[in-house]
């Protein structure tokens, strides 16, 4: 079963350096800045992998969701686990959450739809781009 807050359950691991700008006045890292480091991780997946976007397509977010569940601390290292939670026909959920010195601090989910630009409206991703998503699947994830 997948647990959210394990971090061997994410497939793809990236780290950040937290900036003394990311923290509030009690030296904590503010919750915005929890925003940009799930950011970097998705960035990491969909913008990084050439074969997930369509010729003249972008990624937008649908909806997403994030869980505080601790505290991050300046100066450090986030470490941004990700994985692929369900791929649709033209969308996919990507899961996610944040660690710093192994503890788990937030949990995100994130729907993103494939947008093809100058129609704007959601274009279907293809076979390839859904072959390459389906490498960094969670374990009981989806495949629509």
């Amino acid at each position: 079963m997948f647990d959210p807050k394990d971090i061997t359950a994410y497939p793809v691991m990236i780290t950040e350096k937290i900036r003394l700008s990311d923290t509030d006045r009690q030296g904590h890292v503010n919750n915005v800045a929890f925003s940009f480091f799930f950011e970097a991780g998705r960035a990491a997946i969909v913008l990084e992998n050439e074969k997930l976007l369509s010729p003249d397509c972008f990624f937008v977010i649908v909806t997403t969701t994030i869980d505080f569940v601790g505290e991050i601390h300046y100066p450090g290292i986030v470490t941004i686990s990700n994985g692929i939670e369900r791929i649709g026909n033209s969308s996919l959920t990507v899961r996610q959450a944040l660690f710093q010195n192994g503890r788990c601090a937030s949990v995100s989910s994130s729907t993103m739809a494939q947008v093809n630009i100058a129609a704007k409206s959601s274009q279907p991703m293809s076979d390839e781009a859904k072959s390459a998503l389906s490498a960094m699947l969670l374990v009981n994830a989806e495949l629509n």
